[in-house]
C-alpha cells in the first residue's frame, strides 16, 4: 500500500491509495456506486470506440471494467488504476495505465495532440485519464492524493513520462461534477506535472517526464 497526501495541504486527511487488483470488488464499486455516470460508465468512455461504448449496456462496461481492474487478485500482472482509502474505507479511483490503451478515444480527439509532435502509440508514456470520488467525500483531496500516487506508480513499473487532460476551474466559476471527471489542474500542478499545451480555454494537457535511460 502507499500512503498518498496532497502536497498543497497538510491539513487534508491522510489517504492510502492501492493498485485497483489490491482492491475488492466489493470495494471498486462501492465507489462507483449503482447510479449517476460512474455506474453508467465503469471508465470504459476511453477504451471503446462510440458506435462500441452506444452498443454496450452499464452491466456489460462493469464486467469489462472488472476483468480489467482484476481486483482481489494482488499476484495479476496488470491492473487499469489506484483505489484510495480513508480509515479503511474506499473514497476515490483514478484510471492510469500505458496511454495506447486509451487510443480508441484519445486518438479521435484533438486535446492530447494540439500543437504536438507525438508517437501515439509510444508505449512508454502513460495516462491518467479518469476519475471518481464518492459521494460525501468530495472536495476533501481525494483527486489530489489519486493523482499524487498516480506518479510513484506509473515511474515505478517504467513509464518514461506520465500525462493527464485536466479541466481548468476558473475562480469564481463552477464546473459541474461530472466535467471534472478528467481531473482539476489543481491537482496535476500539486503533483509536479507542467503544462505542454492548451487546447482549449478550460483544458490543459499535463505532462510529467521521468527521463530515459
Amino acid at each position: 500500500m502507499t500512503k498518498a497526501t496532497s502536497n498543497r495541504s497538510p491539513t487534508r486527511p491522510a489517504y492510502v491509495v492501492v493498485p485497483a487488483n489490491e482492491a475488492s470488488w466489493d470495494d471498486l464499486q462501492a465507489v462507483f456506486g449503482d447510479r449517476g455516470d460512474p455506474a453508467r460508465c465503469w471508465c470504459q468512455w476511453f477504451k471503446v470506440r462510440d458506435k462500441d461504448w452506444r452498443s454496450l449496456s452499464a452491466d456489460e462496461r462493469r464486467e469489462r471494467f472488472r476483468g480489467q481492474a482484476d481486483p482481489g487478485n494482488p499476484a495479476a500482472a496488470t491492473t487499469t488504476g489506484l483505489v484510495a482509502y480513508r480509515d479503511g474505507e474506499p473514497v476515490g479511483w483514478c484510471a492510469v495505465e500505458p496511454r495506447a490503451h486509451y487510443l480508441e478515444r484519445l486518438s479521435r480527439t484533438r486535446v492530447p495532440w494540439q500543437g504536438r509532435d507525438e508517437d501515439r502509440e509510444d508505449p512508454d508514456v502513460w495516462a491518467v485519464t479518469c476519475f471518481v470520488t464518492r459521494k460525501g467525500f468530495r472536495r476533501q483531496g481525494v483527486s489530489h492524493a489519486l493523482t499524487s500516487a498516480a506518479v510513484d506508480y506509473a515511474r515505478e513499473r517504467g513509464a518514461g513520462a506520465l500525462e493527464g487532460y485536466p479541466m481548468i476551474v476558473q475562480p469564481g466559476k463552477e464546473l459541474s461534477w461530472g466535467e471534472l471527471f478528467v481531473g482539476n489542474r489543481t491537482a496535476f500542478d500539486d503533483a509536479g506535472f507542467r503544462e505542454v499545451s492548451h487546447p482549449s480555454p478550460r483544458r490543459s494537457v499535463m505532462r510529467i517526464d521521468f527521463g530515459r535511460a
